[in-house]
């Protein structure tokens, strides 16, 4: 308003706002303009359910993790999780197990129950817990790595993912046959 005052506006602007042909004019423009005609009825659950899936259907499905290459970078963080919560499982599982049954889940027992076993499974079963406890372990030391600055490079994360693949096989067989 100041700005109208300022340039001696404020008398046209309210003579134009407030005259009788604008407001015909704008009666007019409303008429003119065509309006969109939307018409909008109410649907059981189950048709707009119906009507959405359809519609559903009909969108393209977004990329998946399976259209690209398998990197190491990504295989690697994935076996990382995997380890760690399978390892986690097993680690809460027996402590779970042990605080229910304390006589059934005692490493006398424990022992007892393995020493049956034939040497075979026993290798198995040995390599099956040490290879990702090693993976684990290993990849541990690499994010620590990571974590001090170092190895920060493509060129890095691939040779020291190289690296914690061969350590990780070397480890697991050493692991697994030891008595």
């Amino acid at each position: 308003m100041m700005a109208s005052r300022a340039l001696g506006l404020g008398a046209a602007l309210r003579q134009s706002a407030l005259a009788p042909r604008t407001l015909r004019n704008n009666a007019v423009m409303r008429n003119v303009v065509a309006r969109r005609s939307v018409q909008t009825k109410s649907l059981p659950a189950s048709v707009a359910d119906n009507i959405l899936n359809e519609q559903r259907l009909k969108r393209p499905s977004s990329p998946h993790f399976t259209i690209y290459q398998p990197q190491l970078t990504w295989l690697g963080s994935i076996a990382n999780r995997v380890t760690g919560a399978g390892l986690s499982v097993l680690l809460y599982g027996f402590s779970i197990a042990y605080l229910i049954a304390p006589g059934t889940f005692d490493s006398t027992h424990v022992i007892e129950a393995v020493q049956t076993l034939p040497e075979s499974v026993k290798y198995a079963g040995k390599f099956i817990l040490a290879a990702p406890f090693s993976f684990h372990a290993i990849n541990g030391l690499r994010h620590l790595a990571w974590d001090s600055g170092k190895f920060l490079t493509v060129k890095g994360a691939y040779s020291t993912g190289y690296a914690v693949l061969g350590a990780t096989a070397i480890s697991s067989v050493i692991l697994t046959l030891i008595k």
